[in-house]
């Protein structure tokens, strides 16, 4: 086989994801609330849950699916704002069809994340880094927003590397260095691992 074909190369797959997405749009629309706390979802004295958060509410220990009235509880002077859902999608779709242009195989997986395969595109954009910083220059330059962008062989660790210097980070595991990336989380770091599994994990003694 010529270990020189594309087939042979490892992938380089991106997990892309916009930093406290709604929060983060809410602070940019409306500076006053640059630096406080946003809770984005239902308003306090209503029945509902928290959307997202800002970075700063997020140190009460607020997060996304808490019931309004505990976030509200824990952060009685935070800026609670409403959803305006078609509004994030307007400014998503606008994010998501920049990225396409740098690759046809994109897969989005919700308003605020996707997924880049850029296999074999280093001659015609440069480094996986260097388009990295590209793509985050231009989401900034373009919308104001942040976004965090993890860079592995496979989508599962993309996406652990997307969480490692958020927000605004940017996180690349290269070929030979998954499982020395993968020692250094916490269980509780794996994507996909919820509270009950990981109570029961902890109970086989799986730490």
């Amino acid at each position: 086989m010529d270990l020189s074909s594309p087939q042979s190369q490892p992938k380089v797959i991106f997990h892309v994801d916009l930093d406290a997405f709604y929060a983060a749009v809410e602070q940019r629309d409306n500076p006053t609330l640059k630096g406080r706390p946003v809770i984005v979802g239902a308003l306090p004295g209503h029945r509902g849950v928290v959307s997202t958060c800002s970075y700063e509410a997020r140190k009460f220990g607020i997060h996304s699916a808490m019931p309004i009235s505990e976030a509200y509880r824990r952060c009685p002077k935070g800026c609670f704002v409403p959803v305006r859902m078609g509004h994030y999608i307007d400014i998503s779709r606008r994010i998501m069809a920049l990225l396409e242009t740098y690759t046809p195989h994109m897969q989005q997986i919700s308003v605020d994340e996707a997924y880049l395969d850029l296999s074999g595109t280093e001659r015609l954009f440069g480094t996986p880094e260097e388009v990295a910083r590209r793509m985050k220059l231009q989401v900034w330059d373009s919308e104001r927003l942040t976004m965090s962008v993890g860079i592995a062989p496979n989508r599962f660790l993309a996406k652990l590397a997307s969480e490692v210097d958020k927000p605004d980070g940017l996180h690349r595991v290269p070929v030979g260095e998954e499982e020395s990336f993968l020692d250094g989380l916490e269980l509780g770091d794996l994507w996909g691992l919820g509270k009950k599994t990981l109570a029961h994990l902890n109970r086989l003694g799986i730490q």
